[in-house]
């Protein structure tokens, strides 16, 4: 902050009719380095639980309009973002999927998405940090069909060395269909999860 301060007196020393404000304001700073710490008057100062508490307040507010959106059912369609083997998908009801890789669910079965990073509608969404709190948002989902990829060609040759290799490669696929996605119980409640959820694979 020094060389900074000298850097500027010299240039004011060569700037001819300098103003006398910004002359006045470089001594202070490079004078007295209590200009820089001054603190507030306590008369500004502002009450931290005050503000604590019109945070809580209208956190409540917003929960209250969002569990009577859901009661009434006008929160119209919901979507969510879900974390399925390493990916991240964002679904609505009726969405397929495609799962890449080995997963053991066989066709049929009936599977529900626990890792919901967030869940939303129209008006509002709910984040989790990272995900929601189990047995708030119910994603139900079904597996359709268990197939293969296309064949992938793997070609490897190194001329005039009699060298040729050929691969074909195929790996396994999941497709799943989001049956529905609902909000099981009220926001920000601090009543239990339903008491026998439904089986849990995943």
């Amino acid at each position: 902050m020094s060389f900074l301060a000298q850097t500027m007196r010299q240039v004011l020393r060569q700037v001819p009719n300098r103003p006398l404000t910004q002359a006045g304001a470089m001594r202070a700073l490079s004078v007295s380095p209590a200009f820089r710490q001054q603190t507030k008057p306590a008369s500004d100062s502002v009450n931290a639980s005050a503000l604590a508490r019109d945070q809580l307040k209208e956190g409540q507010s917003i929960c209250e309009r969002i569990n009577q959106q859901v009661a009434k059912s006008e929160q119209g369609r919901l979507f969510a973002v879900v974390h399925l083997c390493g990916k991240q998908f964002k679904i609505t009801p009726g969405d397929i999927i495609l799962v890449e890789g080995y997963w053991p669910p066989t066709i049929g079965d009936e599977i529900s998405l626990d890792k919901v990073l967030l869940a939303g509608a129209k008006d509002f969404t709910l984040i989790g940090r990272p995900i929601l709190e189990p047995g708030l948002v119910a994603v139900k989902a079904t597996v359709v069909e268990k197939t293969l990829t296309h064949t992938k060609t793997h070609f490897r040759k190194k001329r005039r060395k009699q060298y040729m290799r050929i691969n074909f490669q195929r790996s396994p696929n999941t497709m799943i269909r989001i049956n529905s996605i609902e909000l099981a119980r009220p926001v920000d409640a601090n009543s239990d999860p339903q008491s026998e959820p439904t089986k849990r694979l995943f």
